[in-house]
């Protein structure tokens, strides 16, 4: 059939304007897609999903309760921080502390994107990762990569 390379022309011309359209220059603002539940609503929180940035290697060396600390940090961040703005947590009984930092909010698609840094002080040296997570549809982000 010579219909089959029509329709494969028109589906990426169909596709290539669904992802053209995503990348808009336009900026988007934290707060314009900014979840209605409270930063300390557990499962918006434990909703980036695989533990942010400290669920890898970057969390190896801290506790149950540092990591919560860093993916509040991180949920905070990601949530409603404006760009470039520094969110620190800090455990006071070991010292360990890190600062989480988004960039500027982008969209891809229907989904609302962030780079995001997360710099971990372990007895007085940083550690450091990047990543980006996008926010689903119930709120939590998810970490790609």
């Amino acid at each position: 059939m010579k219909l089959a390379p029509v329709f494969a022309v028109a589906l990426c011309a169909v596709l290539s304007g669904c992802l053209g359209a995503g990348m808009s220059g336009s900026q988007l603002e934290p707060s314009q897609f900014a979840s209605t539940r409270s930063a300390t609503d557990s499962s918006a929180i434990l909703g980036i999903e695989g533990g942010g940035l400290v669920g890898g290697d970057l969390g190896d060396a801290l506790s149950r309760r540092q990591k919560r600390l860093a993916i509040e940090a991180e949920y905070k961040a990601l949530e409603n921080t404006p760009a470039g703005q520094d969110v620190s947590w800090q455990d006071a009984g070991s010292g360990r502390s890190g600062t989480v930092r988004a960039a500027q909010p982008y969209r891809v698609g229907s989904q609302d994107c962030r780079q995001y840094t997360h710099t971990v002080q372990v007895n007085g040296t940083p550690r450091e990762s990047r990543g980006t997570a996008c926010r689903n549809e119930d709120g939590s982000w998810m970490l790609l990569g």
